[in-house]
């Protein structure tokens, strides 16, 4: 007879952003870009229907892993910003016709303009007010007179119902990940979100859980279309459901109203 005690784990005690670090070679497997097919679709008409036919430059904050990009690349002309190097290689790889460069979407400034400026999900990472509208300001220093800017928010404070809970299971070449993401609240009063990870990962017929941790930002509605036209945008809203998932989604699309800044 023996006792077993259990160990319990605080949160906080869970690094921060593996996934962007030493995890990072999990992203393709967590996420393969063929999965954004459907939503890249919605990008790319928008861009279309904004800025018509031809092989515009575009510019996506935040490219992670470049696996929606890789859906746009086709048929525009796309530089990539990312903050971690990480992220860039798998986005090099996957796109080696696109120019990769470091940066903080808050702060970067190429000194070049864009037909488009596109922030998919990296916009989560934003944590206050200040960061989301550095980085609308950083899209407006980038775009042509008239230029439009892209972005979607994956949660919005007066629709998000958490907790929640995600399980999925993926194979990639000799990984096997299965990975729960567990996304709460634990501050209604502030505007984040965190998000707790158990991967199982088995690579070379060897079990290994890890555990990694993410803050996201969450907002009002009514606070992104403020931001947007306080940086000199003219937003316009477009909801899009996705039938893989059933998952709806907010579009943000941004017209510049004057020269950029």
């Amino acid at each position: 007879m023996y006792r077993q005690e259990h160990i319990g784990m605080e949160p906080r005690d869970i690094p921060l952003n593996r996934l962007y670090h030493d995890l990072a070679h999990l992203w393709p497997v967590m996420s393969p870009p063929e999965e954004y097919a459907e939503e890249a679709a919605y990008w790319r008409a928008a861009l279309r229907e904004a800025l018509g036919a031809g092989r515009h430059p575009i510019l996506e904050l935040g490219v992670g892993g470049g696996h929606n990009l890789s859906h746009l690349t086709a048929d525009f002309q796309a530089t990539a910003v990312d903050v971690s190097e990480n992220m860039l290689a798998h986005s090099r790889r996957l796109n080696p016709g696109v120019e990769h460069l470091v940066g903080d979407m808050r702060h970067v400034r190429l000194d070049r303009a864009f037909a488009a400026v596109l922030i998919h999900d990296a916009i989560n990472h934003m944590l206050s007010e200040a960061d989301l509208r550095a980085a609308f300001a950083t899209a407006a220093a980038h775009l042509e007179p008239g230029g439009v800017f892209i972005t979607s928010p994956e949660f919005l404070r007066e629709t998000f119902h958490g907790p929640r809970a995600e399980v999925c299971t993926r194979t990639k070449g000799g990984t096997h990940l299965t990975y729960i993401e567990y996304t709460h609240d634990p501050n209604p009063a502030d505007t984040t979100l965190e998000a707790v990870f158990a991967h199982f990962i088995t690579e070379g017929g060897r079990l290994r859980v890890e555990h990694d941790r993410m803050i996201t930002g969450i907002f009002p509605r009514s606070l992104w279309l403020r931001l947007m036209k306080e940086t000199g945008f003219t937003p316009e809203e477009r909801v899009y459901r996705l039938a893989s998932t059933g998952a709806e989604y907010l579009l943000l699309l941004g017209r510049l109203r004057g020269p950029s800044r």
